[in-house]
């Protein structure tokens, strides 16, 4: 332990993989944030669309987990879940949500914030059908951000899931499951520079128009 305590003080990476200048920039946020996906993709990162999303309570306790991106539009960044969990019940009391992405292979990040809705049940349904069977099954089976009474509850509720959809070729969606779309008023792009003097070029939405900012690191 006390060899933890002296080591974290002195654990420190020089960033220098990259820049990131105005003139190389991309027109709009989400074709910068395609080009730096792309990247990420190629340079072999684990779960590139891994992002870790912030919410807030009514109070205003916040909470942070990690959760897969299943799209990007000029629109917004959008995931799926539970539409009765902890982060939904978040989302449909402060409407607002932020995200980072953690390109940490390429000392890169990317955090976008701004106002959430649902995305339609077109939409749910495309995805839905993309999802492998047994996260279908799970996805109506685990009462998610419940307290349960141990693993077992959880396998005996997909096993009655298994049984109730066993003979349908299709799984439908659950009422309680769906999309939120995160869309952005500020999405920064960050690059790690050395001596901690890194890029940060901010895309600030102002009602139609969009402003490229450089921030202070």
């Amino acid at each position: 332990m006390s060899e933890a305590k002296v080591a974290l003080p002195s654990m420190r990476v020089s960033y220098e993989a990259g820049a990131l200048n105005e003139d190389s920039l991309a027109d709009t946020w989400h074709e910068q944030m395609q080009r730096w996906f792309d990247e990420a993709i190629a340079a072999e990162l684990v779960e590139p669309n891994a992002m870790v999303l912030a919410t807030a309570d009514p109070d205003g306790f916040p909470s942070s987990r990690t959760v897969l991106c299943k799209g990007f539009d000029e629109r917004g960044v959008v995931f799926f879940t539970n539409y009765t969990s902890n982060k939904s019940h978040d989302l449909k009391s402060t409407r607002v949500a932020a995200a980072t992405f953690p390109w940490l292979g390429l000392q890169r990040q990317v955090n976008v914030r701004g106002e959430v809705e649902k995305v339609t049940p077109a939409e749910t349904a495309e995805y839905w059908a993309e999802r492998p069977r047994g996260s279908q099954l799970g996805a109506w089976a685990s009462p998610q951000s419940r307290v349960v009474n141990g693993r077992e509850a959880l396998e005996n509720s997909l096993n009655g899931i298994e049984r109730r959809f066993g003979d349908a070729e299709k799984v439908p969606v659950p009422p309680h499951w769906g999309g939120w779309r995160i869309r952005p008023d500020f999405v920064e792009f960050w690059q790690g520079r050395p001596d901690r003097l890194h890029d940060r070029l901010r895309f600030r939405r102002n009602d139609d128009r969009w402003t490229v900012e450089r921030l202070a690191p």
